[in-house]
């Protein structure tokens, strides 16, 4: 998970979405609903604001231990292995960006370009 997560910090939502529907580990599509819920929560803030003339961005991501289900599987001579069956919470924020920030990747974009 991430993996997944690292792999749209600091992009757009719209790029991110991209991303994440072409993504084969399994993780990608929980992360793109988490996507699409965070969008639409930001919909439902900002009612009188256009999702595209925002620019927003995934500001933060990060992914936490959840807990954890402790299971026994029968293992040899009436011994149990144990299993740990883990989770995890995905904190996400998206932001609108400025038009600073806007400048500056398109700077860095450039700067690619030229070398």
């Amino acid at each position: 998970m991430r993996m997944v997560a690292d792999l749209v910090r600091g992009k757009s939502v719209s790029k991110a979405l991209g991303i994440l529907k072409f993504e084969a580990n399994a993780g990608a599509a929980k992360v793109e609903k988490l996507v699409l819920s965070a969008l639409s929560n930001w919909q439902q803030k900002n009612e009188d604001a256009r999702i595209e003339d925002a620019n927003l961005y995934i500001k933060t991501i990060f992914v936490d231990e959840g807990k954890m289900l402790k299971r026994l599987r029968p293992a040899p001579q009436g011994r149990g292995y144990r299993i740990r069956k883990r989770s995890n919470h995905v904190t996400l924020v998206i932001d609108s960006m400025t038009e600073e920030q806007l400048d500056q990747q398109q700077s860095k974009k450039s700067k690619k370009a030229n070398k």
